[in-house]
């Protein structure tokens, strides 16, 4: 029995109306789970001996969109969006499933206890009747949630073979719940793993997110490769196991990413932040060589080539263009606050214009997530207050031309030019300047040398505002080149 109270009552509602019209009506899957777990619910879903258009008569305001018969259930409350709509399935009984994702065939009008049979987890196939709280439990996931265990439900192989993302549910869940994997599920997974091939790409990224964003995501990654799942998602990351790195490294380059990881979720940080520690060493396999006769290894130009391979990755994932840009910049200049002979104001200001003021911050906090996953507690105080210091100082230096003393407007007064690229080559090529020396962001200087710069050849305007840009390019492209003859590539 469950404690009726815990269930909102715009829920419970829902659940009434079925039953006051003569059909079973049960509450089932996560929520169920998450309630014996004492978590609140992130949403609610009955099933119900209904089939889809008595649902849709009893709840004139509701919506149909799917083949499962899955009707979306107004329940008038706009307060709490997790209470707005429910979803409301039929009892069903699914046979076929010939690309491991969906079934060929859906039949309604099926019993409750074959409708649970379909399901994927025994923790997950625990139905609560809202009229009076009692539970139906047909496959001891009770049992399974009070040992904090993940159990398929029947023969995992059937249940892997109905849709092969539930393997990385498993996962995902385990993570979630600090749950394990039973032993018969586990090896399930294994003998499956190569089903994971045929799901849609955008299915495994949002499970992956789901994943890294967990509070243990370094034990799903764990369990990932332990199950023979990684290499069908991520198979870069595979080359890190083994990887040793010396120095100040205990650990390999697969267990300092998944612990530097680990760090990003303990300090709850974004989702952009976890993927740029899980790949910010990722680049380390491939650029890593022995120097001396001493065992001791360089990775030089890493964080080039792994910006490169991040951005490969994400994109195969699918994901959205703006946080793939976020995670590639922020690997790419990651190594900056590591090495403090590099820490200039003005390096400091040319870094902020590069990863972007909003990410700075960011950049920062990589770096000590960094130091604690080389198995350090933390990066030393008075060098990380010395780099927070500096970066204050920084942004209070002009680092955009909207910073600059001179605007577009001003310069065409004192130039008699009209809109067009040159005030573009001209604005950068002044911040370039400012950025070295702040002391020049004046108006007398400024204007001084805007004369001189339009007295330039646009060919040679376009080239001063363009230098930052070709610097960079030219920076990797040389660490590319570089990395190439050590390795003997390319």
């Amino acid at each position: 029995m469950i404690d009726l109270m815990k269930i909102p009552l715009p829920i419970r509602v829902v659940g009434e109306r079925l039953e006051d019209a003569g059909f079973e009506a049960y509450l089932v899957g996560g929520c169920v789970r998450d309630l014996l777990l004492g978590k609140t619910p992130k949403d609610w879903d009955y099933t119900t001996s209904a089939h889809p258009n008595q649902i849709q008569a009893l709840f004139p305001d509701s919506f149909c969109n799917n083949d499962y018969g899955t009707v979306g259930v107004k329940t008038g409350d706009e307060t709490d969006p997790r209470l707005a709509v429910v979803e409301v399935t039929p009892y069903r009984a699914e046979s076929g499933y010939s690309d491991a994702r969906r079934p060929d065939s859906v039949a309604f009008g099926v019993t409750l206890a074959e409708d649970l049979a379909r399901r994927d987890f025994t923790v997950n196939a625990i139905a609560v009747r809202p009229k009076d709280g009692s539970i139906v439990d047909l496959y001891d996931g009770l049992a399974d949630l009070r040992e904090r265990r993940l159990r398929a439900v029947r023969d995992p192989d059937e249940r892997f073979a109905e849709d092969a993302l539930r393997m990385m549910r498993a996962v995902r869940l385990a993570a979630e719940l600090d749950f394990m994997i039973e032993s018969t599920t586990m090896a399930g997974i294994v003998r499956n793993a190569e089903l994971l091939r045929r799901i849609a790409t955008e299915r495994v990224a949002i499970e992956f997110i789901r994943l890294i964003d967990s509070k243990t995501p370094m034990h799903g990654l764990v369990f990932l490769n332990q199950l023979g799942l990684l290499s069908h998602i991520i198979p870069e990351l595979e080359a890190a196991i083994g990887c040793e790195q010396g120095g100040i490294h205990a650990y390999d380059v697969f267990e300092h990413l998944l612990r530097t990881l680990q760090a990003a979720a303990d300090k709850e940080y974004t989702t952009e932040m976890r993927l740029a520690a899980l790949f910010h060493d990722i680049g380390k396999p491939a650029t890593r060589r022995t120097g001396g006769k001493h065992k001791h290894y360089t990775f030089f130009g890493h964080e080039v080539v792994g910006a490169r391979m991040t951005k490969a990755i994400l994109e195969r994932l699918r994901l959205p263009r703006e946080l793939i840009e976020t995670v590639v910049s922020l690997v790419r200049w990651h190594m900056f606050f590591a090495d403090p002979d590099e820490i200039t104001l003005a390096a400091v200001r040319r870094t902020i214009v590069r990863v972007g003021e909003g990410q700075i911050e960011n950049l920062l906090n990589l770096r000590v997530c960094d130091r604690i996953g080389t198995g350090r507690p933390k990066e030393q105080p008075f060098r990380f207050r010395k780099y927070k210091a500096m970066v204050d100082e920084a942004l209070r230096d002009p680092i955009s031309v909207k910073m600059l003393k001179i605007n577009g407007e001003r310069m065409m007064t004192l130039t008699g030019e009209r809109p067009g690229r040159k005030l573009g080559y001209a604005l950068h090529a002044l911040l370039e300047e400012v950025l070295i020396d702040p002391s020049k962001n004046t108006e007398e200087y400024l204007e001084k040398r805007t004369r001189e710069l339009f007295a330039l050849p646009e060919a040679d305007l376009a080239a001063l505002g363009e230098a930052g840009k070709e610097k960079q390019a030219e920076e990797e492209a040389a660490a590319l080149k570089e990395i190439a003859r050590e390795h003997k590539v390319g």
